[in-house]
């Protein structure tokens, strides 16, 4: 039988996952289908519910409804935990099983496609909703010399930086503020906000960028105010697509035990021969 995946969200219509986790299938010969699913705001639980009832194995999900498969999981993963938030479901006889890849995906992106060593690095994080709270974890473990959270309201920064055993990065300093807490240079500046979507600019000082600096904006298919100021202060930019092919890649991989390779699809999506 052909198992059944799918990725709930509202709205969900202009999801590239199916596109996606149809290439990692045809690339591992994995035997699966894949498909959208637009679920109530009121009613995301239910319509998981379904889903798993009429046999599917699998969901990912999406704005807004991440934190709410958080609550429905009988099994959280510490990465999930860490977020708070959970972006892959998998469905077994012992229950539901919840995880957060987009973290992982993130380092993946910068790592593998971006060739950014983290080790060492100063890092700052602009953001304090989930698409931040998913990858403080993950770019910790790669111990980079500080990674510093901001948003403009500090305290949901620093809410951030609260819990102490989030702390993996040997030797890291993490911390958190406001914009007007800013100082210094750094090597790695990502845009976590959903000032992209409105078309706006955080408060940035200048000379933000180190010299070989890189700006990541986690939104993708657009240039956004966010890597126009970066490119203009010599910043070398990059947007969110990388991201969204490598959270879906660690998602497969829980759910299949195959890992698919991401630089073909993500040549597809961008619209590469």
């Amino acid at each position: 039988m052909t198992d059944r995946y799918a990725v709930f969200g509202n709205p969900i219509a202009h999801s590239k996952s199916p596109r996606i986790h149809a290439a990692f299938a045809a690339q591992t010969g994995q035997n699966l289908t894949y498909e959208t699913r637009l679920a109530p705001l009121d009613g995301f639980a239910e319509a998981v519910r379904a889903f798993r009832e009429a046999g599917g194995r699998g969901a990912n999900v999406t704005v807004p409804f991440k934190e709410q498969a958080y609550a429905m999981a009988d099994r959280l993963s510490e990465r999930a935990q860490s977020a708070g938030a959970v972006n892959t479901l998998t469905f077994d006889a012992t229950g539901v099983h919840g995880d957060n890849t987009d973290g992982v995906g993130l380092v993946n992106d910068l790592a593998g496609n971006l060739g950014l060593e983290l080790a060492g690095k100063r890092i700052l994080l602009m953001g304090a909703g989930g698409a931040a709270r998913g990858v403080v974890l993950p770019l910790l473990e790669k111990a980079p010399s500080e990674l510093f959270i901001v948003n403009r309201t500090a305290a949901k920064a620093r809410e951030l930086v609260a819990p102490a055993p989030r702390r993996r990065g040997a030797g890291a300093t993490l911390a958190a503020g406001g914009y007007a807490d800013i100082s210094g240079q750094f090597d790695l500046v990502i845009n976590a906000t959903a000032a992209s979507l409105a078309g706006d600019l955080p408060p940035l000082p200048a000379g933000l960028f180190a010299e070989g600096a890189l700006a990541y904006d986690m939104m993708y298919g657009r240039d956004t105010p966010f890597l126009a100021f970066a490119r203009g202060e010599g910043a070398r930019c990059a947007d969110g697509l990388g991201m969204l092919v490598e959270q879906a890649a660690a998602a497969f991989f829980l759910w299949r035990g195959v890992q698919p390779a991401t630089a073909p699809v993500i040549a597809m999506l961008r619209g590469y021969p």
